[in-house]
């Protein structure tokens, strides 16, 4: 596998998997991930309402070095692996829901610099600085018409020596304009295929942002997810050595998937605590008799229990798999962390919907502590980021292939 140091086996997640004690190294993330979160609770009804970057949290994360903190242990990072990572992406969640996506995002750009830079001394040297730095990226992958095909490019890098360049109409770059570099996919060369592609990084300096498409959304506000003509140029050895399909398939693609499965489980948890909350007071101020929502409750707890297991179940199989690329490339394998996506956010809104019912009108208000409507409308952004109908109908061939197991057991 092309790689310099695979992202780490981990011991189960303490919040996705309870009951497991925590090393101390994985405590130490988790309370430091805390700090954090209560920074990015305490702003984020103001990042939702200004739809403006996350900029206090942001910053208490890198106070907290937890921008590097899957960069391997030898190039500065703490080596944390993907549950870990997970986790992080959990709690954040639960406090701020951009916050999280920004941090889903970035970790997942670290991963495929950590997992696929191996015979490269420039993005080693990357990973070194965005450690001592605790720099933040940002990626492009979406692009003009294509939308969410992340597997197909229109621009291509420009050739010219040693160096290079690029203009792509990069119809999303979340937190572009606050990003300290952007990882983006581009065609090879002007005369490869669309799917022929690679992934250069550019640091702010290579780059301009002209912006194109505003982002006034329902949810997720805090992401400033807007549209940007973007032009680089840099040097040649800024491209990863290794094709986009082998990072797409090995990292990109599940990693991905279990940090946003993450960000949403915290969101679907927060959304749960205040439906408990709200039925408990309700309880009390009946004098015992549980209000009318509360059978509400029960399906959300049902269903954020479904939806931790799934989450952690799947971290736990890509870290198995993590060393090996026949598995990670394998059907089973890619369908699964395909699937997880979609079901991770089916049943984060399934979550959020059922306490935003147990609720009642409390939930439904903007205001109140029992407010339930930041998260919907943060939740709701889950089956259209890499659109849930796109991914099965890219599975259903593969679904044609197989077959029910034999048994249970298989």
């Amino acid at each position: 596998m092309n790689a310099s140091v695979t992202l780490r086996p981990a011991a189960r997640s303490p919040v996705l998997a309870e009951g497991l004690a925590p090393g101390r190294e994985l405590a130490d993330l988790a309370a430091r991930a805390e700090k954090v979160a209560a920074v990015a609770a305490a702003h984020a009804y103001a990042v939702d309402s200004a739809s403006r970057f996350p900029a206090e949290a942001i910053d208490a994360a890198r106070a907290e070095r937890l921008l590097g903190a899957a960069v391997p242990r030898e190039l500065g990072g703490d080596g944390a692996g993907i549950s870990d990572i997970v986790d992080v992406c959990y709690v954040l969640g639960r406090a701020c829901a951009s916050t999280a996506m920004i941090y889903a995002m970035h970790q997942a750009s670290v991963a495929c610099l950590a997992r696929h830079s191996r015979g490269s001394p420039w993005h080693q040297a990357l990973l070194r600085r965005l450690s001592k730095e605790q720099l933040l990226l940002a990626s492009s992958t979406t692009e003009g018409e294509r939308g969410g095909d992340v597997r197909n490019s229109k621009a291509a890098i420009e050739h010219r020596d040693s160096r290079i360049t690029l203009e792509r109409a990069a119809t999303v770059i979340s937190y572009g304009e606050a990003a300290d570099g952007i990882i983006t996919t581009a065609r090879r060369s002007a005369d490869a295929a669309s799917s022929d592609q690679v992934l250069a990084v550019f640091l702010k300096s290579d780059y301009t942002l002209e912006q194109e498409i505003g982002w006034d959304a329902l949810g997720m506000r805090g992401t400033c997810s807007a549209g940007f003509k973007f032009v680089a140029s840099g040097a040649a050895e800024q491209i990863l050595p290794v094709r986009y399909d082998e990072i797409h398939a090995r990292t990109m693609m599940p990693v991905a998937h279990l940090l946003w499965s993450g960000a949403w489980a915290g969101i679907a948890a927060a959304a749960a605590d205040r439906a408990r909350a709200f039925v408990r007071k309700a309880t009390r101020r009946a004098e015992g008799t549980l209000p009318p929502g509360a059978s509400h409750l029960t399906r959300a707890n049902a269903s954020l229990q479904r939806l931790r297991s799934l989450v952690a179940g799947a971290a736990q199989r890509f870290e198995l798999a993590a060393d090996d690329p026949a598995v990670l490339e394998s059907v089973d394998f890619q369908t699964g962390m395909n699937l997880c996506k979609v079901n991770a956010s089916e049943l984060a809104l399934a979550t959020v919907m059922s306490a935003m019912q147990a609720c009642g009108l409390a939930g439904y208000r903007n205001d109140g502590d029992f407010s339930v409507g930041r998260h919907l409308r943060d939740i709701l952004s889950s089956p259209i980021m890499i659109s849930n109908d796109r991914i099965l109908a890219n599975l259903a061939m593969a679904s044609l292939l197989g077959g029910a197991p034999a048994s249970l057991r298989d």
